[in-house]
């Protein structure tokens, strides 16, 4: 039996505000801290088969996600609970 996280892969280009990014290395982190070794697309994929496809669902999560202030997320660069991860290839630059 294949499994899904196994399947070909398709890249996809994503274009996010910079502390939506930061927010996914947070998440691999915490991920990693509960004893899983994973991947940002790993993360992202799970994320994604996790969403509800109900419309109205679906709408108002992206409604809320509109909502949010500039500050949002401020509060997850200092998470100094969690363990550094060390992404491999080439680095991302931020600009």
């Amino acid at each position: 039996m294949e499994l899904l996280w196994q399947q070909a892969r398709r890249n996809t280009l994503i274009s996010w505000p910079e502390d939506v990014d930061r927010r996914l290395d947070i998440l691999v982190r915490a991920a990693t801290a509960a004893g899983e070794n994973t991947s940002r697309s790993q993360i992202l994929a799970a994320l994604v088969t996790a969403a509800d496809p109900d419309p109205q669902h679906l709408a108002a999560t992206l409604r809320a996600y509109r909502l949010l202030h500039t500050d949002a997320l401020t509060g997850d660069s200092q998470r100094d609970d969690l363990p550094s991860v060390r992404n491999p290839g080439p680095s991302r630059t931020r600009r």
